[in-house]
């Protein structure tokens, strides 16, 4: 018997089977186009209302985290783009952020200032895909070509920077391996100038329409305390009433100089999730802003001057020995941090990504773990789903915004 096939066999066996009593099994998934990847939930229903709900995942595991053991810290960075693929740079800046944590590696003010600038970019293009599959499985088409218009402008500027529109790679250990090309910056600001007037079509289109808020308003409501409990962070947590963003309760990068706003409410229901995946856009266009001038002031230095971790810059290496025989010897051997560990949590577009490493001195992580947001999301569903009618499960589902990639890893 497989290991799904156990875990399900005492939820069968608790069950009571009455005849006429009008209760059904039925499997969401694991190939429903709401379930946004591979879930599947096995829920109880009496008539349309859901008694039981058990989401079971796995069918995306690819073993992540074994992989990384076996692998040096350098070789791990491309395969961080898998874990949220909608979002990779988040997953590449947060494991970086650790081992240069691990190693002591002070990075210079210019990388940090691209990384929060992608890491930006990166949060609006994961809202807008939010929002478009969220208004799809509700019915408003209109709003999902809209959303996938502007997200496109974006994939175009990040191509533009790294050459690769979704699985990036673009963070280095200890800084970044490009600047930022003539004219991308210009192209930035005319986005800035554009974006805001289409969160407003998305707005007008759906926040005030009535059969909008009657599939969103009171339903799928998370409580302040079944948020807490559940391990919820980002958005979810922000619309049951708690206020809290890693940017601003525990900075890193720049954010400690940017001035922006943490939304949040407190009905907790689908319709304050929505709400606030809005607002926290327009947010992000403002961090942007401010970017785009620091950037102008900040000296011209994107790698760290850390020999003994980081490679030097392709200029370098192409002209001088020594760099040359620094970057032979760092991707043949691999950085090897001290021994030690370290976890650092960062605000990803979904909520708390945090990396944990074990490092025992080698090249490679004696153990590594990702702390991922959609993991506790996912298993909320057991709780969530409860009394909710079948009808409402997409909606639920969609409002949460998980990602497969990262509940399996």
């Amino acid at each position: 018997m497989s290991q799904a096939a156990n875990r399900l066999t005492p939820f069968f066996e608790n069950m009571q089977f009455e005849q006429n009593d009008g209760r059904m099994i039925l499997n969401f998934g694991p190939q429903h186009p709401s379930a946004h990847g591979q879930l599947k939930l096995v829920l109880e229903l009496d008539g349309e209302k859901i008694v039981r709900a058990m989401p079971e995942v796995g069918f995306m595991h690819r073993g992540i985290e074994k992989m990384a053991e076996n692998m040096t810290y350098q070789e791990f960075i491309p395969v961080t783009d898998r874990v949220d693929y909608i979002a990779s740079t988040a997953t590449n800046y947060a494991f970086c952020e650790a081992v240069e944590r691990l190693c002591d590696v002070k990075v210079p003010r210019r990388a940090k200032i691209i990384r929060v600038i992608l890491l930006e970019l990166n949060r609006i293009s994961s809202h807008l895909l939010f929002l478009a599959t969220h208004a799809l499985d509700i019915g408003a088409m209109t709003v999902f070509l809209y959303a996938f218009r502007e997200r496109e402008y974006i994939l175009d500027l990040i191509e533009k920077y790294c050459g690769a529109r979704l699985t990036h790679s673009v963070v280095r250990i200890g800084g970044m391996p490009l600047d930022i090309p003539q004219g991308w910056l210009e192209e930035l600001l005319k986005f800035c100038d554009e974006f805001p007037k289409d969160i407003q079509t998305y707005e007008d289109l759906l926040t005030e329409n009535r059969i909008w808020k009657m599939r969103l308003e009171n339903v799928g409501i998370i409580s302040k305390e079944l948020a807490l409990s559940s391990g919820c962070s980002g958005i979810m947590l922000r619309a049951s009433g708690v206020k809290w963003d890693i940017r601003k309760e525990q900075p890193y990068l720049i954010y400690d100089e940017l001035d922006f706003e943490v939304p949040y409410a407190t009905a907790g229901d689908c319709y304050a999730r929505y709400l606030l995946y809005m607002k926290e856009m327009k947010e992000c266009v403002k961090i942007l802003r401010q970017c785009e001038k620091l950037y102008h002031t900040s000296p011209r230095e994107i790698l760290a001057d850390a020999p003994q971790y980081v490679s030097p810059s392709k200029e370098q290496i192409m002209s001088q020995n020594y760099s040359l025989m620094q970057h032979f010897v760092l991707i043949t051997q691999g950085v090897k941090p001290r021994r030690g560990e370290i976890y650092f949590a960062s605000e990803s577009p979904k909520g708390e990504l945090g990396i944990y490493i074990n490092s025992q001195g080698e090249a490679s992580p004696y153990r590594l773990k990702i702390r991922t947001p959609s993991f506790s999301h996912c298993a909320i569903y057991e709780d969530l789903l409860k009394g909710q009618y079948i009808a409402d499960v997409a909606a639920i589902i969609g409002s949460t915004n998980i990602i497969l990639g990262e509940v399996d890893r």
